[in-house]
């Protein structure tokens, strides 16, 4: 045996590590799952681009290490020579003081292999930025049935000969965002394949390579600093299966969730919350009342300044939704944005009182007494992550902190110059805003908390409120509860793993090309990652829009959702709110909603047991219900087929 190998086997597994080169291999039954042999573990530091390897460490040491539950590999790492290039100041060698370990074991229970990274000495504040361990597993062969799973918006799956190029948005991968609403990442290569999974994943995200005819796909953690600081252990847990699709891998996430606690169904959440029942078979209405783009904002167009407002009474939407009902759509839900007196995105958190200008309090009051007599269901947009200087309550110390004591500042959106409000203080604003509604008369049902769950979470240095990213989450999912306790239905943006006990719907889930312009190229095979763990536990609406592209309608069934019967963006050429190329008859959108709804009326409150692709591009696939119901879509030639095995 070659001496710089350590290994040792445990009931079908096998764990060897190079001390030369600090490679992972691991051999699961007959299939072997090796580091990418140009991968060696690093860091980076903020002062400079190059890496700094762990093999670089001046002190190393390696040891096997056995306990009652298991047995492993322990690696420390201390004091890195740093050359000029990899951030020495005086153009000298200098010692960077800091250690850590690793420590890699295989639990006897449940043969699960965790890669622990934990800190020991901290470098200087701010010096780390991030660390990649332990690495991507080789993955290269010309097969479709060598492919890669991505937690990607609702989810993609990668084959290595998929002939475009992935490419990250703007969160990069970090969990807890639009990147990743899962915090897990898979491959299988001819029916073998992991599941790799965050056990803290606040800081913590996933970096993916695939370039269009290299036949490999990398994937791998990526650890980041909170506060400036390493601060405390990451975990990251690695399953095997043999004879295995994504199918058995999620399925295998969805049970670890359930033990977590994180999958409560909708069936739970109906038994405090009834008024849950009445989204099932729902059609979605997204509407505004008052629009102000502010002159300091990125949107204000000066070319055309009456695009930057409009306004709509609070009757004309009563209007509207008496006409809906005229139209025999018995079950509907509105969003309602815009409503408080400075219009959509504009002085957050104080967004009070009801919009002057469309009636006051006397025409919002108005307009849910209409929803409650049509027996429809109506809820409101609010805010409580953007905090807009023009806010009569801004306020520099309740905004987030960074580390090095600046405040983040932007002007995108209609309010113009913004900060973010530290998470500790956003349930105070949420009991504030929320007390004087009600006790303003106004009757909701739900309401829509927006951001929260498709933005990381904050963290904030002030040290009145300091709060790390795992906080944040904790935070908002204390509003989410306390709209709950008030029998309000709580809504955010999207999905996420950590907020699913407490939400119960959503604006959107949607495919990740489903946000950017119609017909651009697809980074993989759009799979519903999220909706095989966590269907029977959130509402998800669907676009609805025929485009010349492809028929998103289509979408909406395969994922057993439900339907968008309008949805009136606030801003236009973002998050998917781009103008159709063809516009389609009322009544025979009307047609398609209803059948979107009767589907999500019969398959909204249980689970998605099986999704499967049965062409090699994607074209056609088909959802599996537990109820005995199956959806089966062409995509290319806009059909779809449902039936149900009683």
């Amino acid at each position: 045996m070659n001496e710089s190998m350590i290994q040792f086997s445990y009931d079908g597994l096998c764990l060897r590590f190079d001390k030369e080169n600090l490679r992972y291999s691991i051999l699961s039954g007959t299939t072997a799952w090796k580091t990418e042999e140009t991968f060696s573990p690093f860091f980076r530091l903020r002062s400079c681009e190059e890496p700094v390897y762990f093999k670089d460490a001046e002190v190393q040491k390696h040891e096997l290490v056995k306990s009652g539950v298991g047995e492993g590999i322990r690696s420390s790492y201390r004091d890195f020579v740093l050359s000029k290039s990899a951030g020495s100041e005086s153009g000298k060698e200098e010692t960077l003081s800091f250690s850590f370990e690793t420590f890699v074991w295989i639990e006897y229970s449940t043969k699960q292999v965790y890669f622990e990274w934990i800190p020991f000495t901290e470098a200087p504040e701010n010096a780390i930025e991030q660390v990649f361990f332990p690495g991507p597993f080789s993955f290269q062969k010309e097969r479709n049935d060598w492919y890669t799973i991505l937690p990607k918006e609702q989810g993609i799956l990668i084959p290595n000969t998929w002939d475009v190029s992935f490419k990250q948005d703007g969160f990069n991968g970090r969990f807890g965002t639009a990147s990743a609403y899962l915090p897990v990442f898979g491959q299988v290569k001819e029916g073998e394949g992991y599941l790799a999974e965050s056990l803290t994943p606040w800081n913590m995200g996933y970096e993916a390579v695939h370039e269009a005819g290299t036949n490999k796909t990398a994937v791998q953690f990526r650890i980041e600093p909170s506060l400036g600081q390493m601060e405390y252990r990451r975990i990251m847990r690695y399953i095997f299966f043999s004879d295995c699709d994504y199918n058995s891998i999620l399925k295998c996430y969805r049970e670890l969730a359930r033990e977590e606690g994180k999958l409560k169904t909708l069936k739970e959440k109906e038994v405090s919350t009834p008024s849950v029942k009445r989204l099932i078979g729902a059609s979605f209405v997204h509407k505004g009342i008052k629009t102000c783009v502010q002159p300091d904002s990125e949107f204000f167009d000066q070319d055309a300044p009456d695009k930057n407002n409009r306004l709509v009474p609070f009757r004309k939407r009563a209007e509207e939704m008496r006409a809906f009902k005229a139209d025999g759509v018995e079950k509907l839900y509105l969003h309602l944005d815009g409503w408080g007196d400075a219009g959509y995105d504009n002085k957050h958190p104080d967004v009070g009182p009801a919009c002057v200008e469309a009636g006051g309090w006397e025409g919002m009051r108005e307009l849910s007494k209409t929803m409650e007599e049509l027996g429809y269901l109506f809820g409101i947009h609010d805010q409580y992550r953007d905090f807009y200087k023009k806010a009569e309550s801004y306020d520099d110390d309740l905004a987030c902190k960074s580390a090095d004591g600046s405040i983040f500042t932007h002007a995108r959106w209609a309010g113009g110059p913004q900060a973010y409000l530290c998470t500790s203080q956003a349930q105070y604003y949420v009991r504030r805003n929320f007390e004087r509604l009600l006790g303003e008369g106004v009757h909701l049902d739900a309401a829509y908390l927006d951001v929260f769950t498709c933005n990381e979470g904050d963290e904030c240095a002030n040290p009145r409120h300091k709060m790390r990213r795992r906080d944040s989450y904790e935070y908002r999912n204390a509003c989410f509860r306390y709209l709950l306790s008030k029998n309000i239905l709580p809504s955010s943006e999207e999905v996420n793993d950590w907020a699913v006990p407490w939400l119960v719907f959503c604006h959107y889930a949607p495919y990740d090309f489903m946000l950017r312009e119609p017909g651009s190229p697809k980074y993989g095979i759009p799979i519903p990652m999220f909706n095989l763990v966590y269907h029977d536990c959130l509402i998800i609406p669907w676009m609805m829009e025929k485009l010349p592209e492809e028929d998103y309608m289509l979408y909406a069934l395969l994922n057993g959702g439900a339907p968008y019967l309008v949805r009136d963006p606030a801003y236009m050429g973002i998050d998917g709110a781009f103008t159709p190329e063809e516009e389609m008859p009322w009544k025979t959108h009307l047609e398609r909603v209803r059948a979107v709804s009767d589907f999500h009326e019969k398959v909204g409150e249980v689970e998605l047991v099986r999704h499967e692709i049965l062409d090699e591009k994607g074209y056609r696939q088909r959802s599996s219900f537990a109820n005995g119901y199956t959806v089966e879509v062409d995509f290319k030639e806009g059909r779809y087929q449902i039936s149900s095995i009683k």
